[in-house]
């Protein structure tokens, strides 16, 4: 046994001499070191020998095994440690990648479109919080509890007093609660109505709203505002139009619409966006004097502007993240 035993020795040296990578040295612990290995088999025998024979040739085993054992972590230390330093190596002469960097979502590229033409106009940016109470949302936007118009809007009510805010126009109460006339702002942000998904709506949406309060402010001055907004945003030759219209927070109340004609298809007029003068009840709310101050306000659908300007025709797209369509823009 002991001739098997430095046979067995000088096999593991050669092997060793022809382990290069972590892979080899794997084939070389299956072969010696395993529990179906050659060592463990003469283990295996070393049991059957004499008393006399077990004093001879485990002395000569068991340096084996220590040595084959040694070396074996040694050439495992070594390989692993080149890997990692081959798989942190840099080679600066490889021509340098391309970074994908990514770019606004065409809502966003549109809100910040909006919001840059306002403040061109002498708007100042002002957010509430998404989470409102029915008084900011509807009460003191003239809408009493069993006003008929608190049904043109299907909400998403948390409890009794609280709710997803239906528009952006509770920020206006906030502000006009906090700050004292002369107040011109917007109020960009996303608001939720409980409404089937279609083409053309969507339970989730975005807005932004305008207010002016000041004295002796006018409707001729919202008109020339929003004819301003409407041709730097959609262009100077744009056709547009103002039509009577009702708002519970708005007296007298407007909708402006634009001429839309996509290519190939009939032309029509479409709602961009509603506007009027500031309801007096709505100034009482708010603790400002209307028989000292006036103002207007203006309101539209960030979704709708932008399908109107790009010729979308289905609001649920902007939604998809489908990036076939987000790449266009």
């Amino acid at each position: 046994m002991i001739d098997k035993i430095t046979e067995a020795r000088k096999e593991f040296d050669s092997h060793v001499s022809n382990v290069h990578d972590l892979k080899s040295l794997e084939e070389l612990r299956l072969k010696f070191l395993s529990r179906k290995g050659i060592i463990q088999n003469f283990f295996e025998e070393f049991k059957k020998l004499s008393t006399d024979e077990k004093r001879k040739v485990g002395k000569i085993l068991n340096e084996f095994k220590i040595y084959s054992q040694s070396v074996f972590e040694e050439l495992k230390e070594k390989l692993e440690a080149q890997k990692k330093k081959s798989e942190s190596f840099v080679d600066i002469t490889l021509p340098g990648r391309v970074r994908q960097i990514g770019s606004k979502h065409l809502i966003t590229q549109t809100l910040d479109e909006i919001k840059s033409i306002f403040k061109g106009l002498g708007f100042s940016v002002y957010e509430g919080p998404e989470v409102e109470s029915d008084y900011n949302n509807f009460e003191a936007l003239n809408f009493p509890e069993d006003h008929p118009a608190r049904d043109m809007q299907d909400t998403f009510f948390i409890n009794d007093k609280f709710l997803l805010r239906t528009h952006t126009s509770p920020v206006q109460i906030r502000l006009m609660s906090q700050k004292k006339p002369p107040i011109r702002a917007i109020m960009p942000g996303k608001v939720f109505r409980n409404e089937a998904i279609s083409a053309k709506s969507y339970c989730l949406f975005h807005q932004v709203e305008g207010l002016y309060v000041d004295k002796d402010v006018t409707f001729a001055e919202l008109k020339g505002t929003l004819v301003s907004f409407i041709k730097q945003y959609f262009g100077h030759d744009v056709k547009y139009r103002f039509r009577t219209s009702f708002f519970p927070f708005t007296e007298p109340s407007a909708e402006m619409d634009v001429w839309w004609q996509p290519k190939g298809k009939e032309g029509r007029w479409l709602e961009v966006l509603g506007c009027g003068m500031v309801d007096p009840n709505v100034l009482k709310n708010v603790g400002i004097d209307p028989e000292e101050y006036v103002g207007y306000a203006f309101g539209m659908g960030i979704e709708r502007t932008a399908m109107r300007k790009y010729g979308i025709d289905d609001i649920r797209i902007l939604f998809d993240s489908d990036l076939r369509f987000l790449n266009q823009f």
